[in-house]
């Protein structure tokens, strides 16, 4: 077997409301309705799946909670924009720039978080 990418990962949440608004507004994805009223966040060629806690959808993570997930978000936009649009709609940055090491190699990282507290890093190998 040979993987060749990754399709979704679901994020347990508290509001799926908050969280939609979040990754919306902020990050720019698209909300998606699908099968019994499900939603996900389209970006690229991915999706987040959302599950408000304790009402998840068969199967499901062992143990799904809130703020639990590291996410790592490629972007082309250059990272200060990226910066300046967190702050200037009141997105505390908790670490970065700085540089890290992704899949293709080096980028640079800033990293914040969404309403339930899980980490998001957007980065860029361009910056």
């Amino acid at each position: 077997m040979k993987i060749e990418s990754l399709d979704h990962i679901v994020l347990t949440v508290n509001d799926i409301d908050k969280t939609i608004m979040f990754y919306t507004e902020i990050l720019g994805m698209e909300v998606r309705t699908f099968g019994n009223n499900r939603k996900g966040l389209s970006f690229g060629k991915q999706q987040l799946n959302l599950h408000k806690i304790d009402e998840e959808v068969n199967p499901r993570a062992c143990k799904p909670v809130p703020g639990s997930a590291d996410l790592c978000l490629i972007t082309s936009t250059p990272l200060k924009e990226v910066q300046n649009h967190l702050l200037e709609i009141g997105v505390e940055i908790e670490t970065g720039p700085i540089m890290r090491a992704g899949a293709l190699g080096e980028m640079m990282s800033v990293y914040f978080r969404d309403p339930d507290k899980n980490l998001v890093e957007v980065s860029n190998y361009n910056s």
